[in-house]
């Protein structure tokens, strides 16, 4: 069992709770027994870490509850944590039907969310611009509840994702306040994309003046909606039929 926090083993692990180091290693941390299970589901395990006396079919570190409490994100941790290996095989867009896309998103819990609600609706794939928050923030992978090892991730430019998709025939919707049409009057159709942007600037005027469509959904008494929200009525509202 590691007992010192200053074990040479232990300090690379806590590395990772910056992207530097998880940029470097190729490797990211989670917590608790929910996101160890969806991990092994997809075989992204490289080392559990645990506080209990029970054998791992993974490698095993055996730590102190001082130690746990270093590694872990939160003030009552679990038991356990693992290192997980980074899925880089989805780096580029699939052909598919429906798809999110995030400008400039940098709210991990909305982020998280955003990943978690794609999953159950029906997208096929998110692709994220390269200046949302870190894919691999704990607070992005604890609020996704385990769909961040299902969903079809990608992080590039968006403005070449806007036109790779356009050349497929995927129809793509910028939402925003401004010269939008209500959701409303569109219709699904079979291949589409919907951009959601940055929580207080939304999408930039470069990406929105690429989009086929702008739109909005109509509501009452404030001005706009948590990102998170919106993304989910409007993956809803255009989802594709079961």
């Amino acid at each position: 069992m590691i007992t010192s926090i200053h074990n040479e083993t232990i300090k690379s692990i806590m590395k990772l709770k910056q992207k530097k180091y998880r940029d470097e290693m190729n490797l990211f941390l989670i917590e608790g027994y929910h996101l160890v299970e969806e991990a092994r589901r997809y075989d992204c395990i490289e080392t559990i870490i645990t506080t209990l006396d029970e054998k791992f079919e993974e490698s095993t570190l055996y730590v102190s509850l001082e130690v746990m409490k270093k590694l872990a994100f939160t003030q009552t941790p679990q038991p356990i944590m693992a290192v997980c290996k980074k899925d880089n095989r989805n780096q580029n867009i699939i052909i598919a039907n429906r798809y999110l896309l995030l400008d400039r998103v940098q709210d991990p819990g909305n982020v998280g969310t955003i990943i978690r609600t794609a999953l159950a609706l029906g997208v096929n794939q998110v692709i994220m611009s390269k200046d949302c928050v870190d894919l691999y923030n704990d607070k992005v992978i604890r609020a996704t509840q385990g769909a961040i090892f299902q969903m079809n991730i990608c992080i590039m430019d968006l403005k070449e994702a806007i036109f790779f998709l356009q050349k497929n025939h995927v129809s793509v919707y910028g939402t925003c306040l401004k010269n939008a049409s209500s959701i409303d009057i569109y219709p699904p159709q079979e291949r589409m994309a919907f951009i959601m942007g940055n929580e207080g600037q939304g999408i930039s005027q470069e990406i929105l003046d690429i989009c086929n469509y702008l739109i909005y959904i109509p509501i009452h008494s404030i001005e706009s909606l948590n990102v998170g929200i919106a993304a989910a009525i409007t993956m809803y509202h255009f989802q594709e039929k079961i």
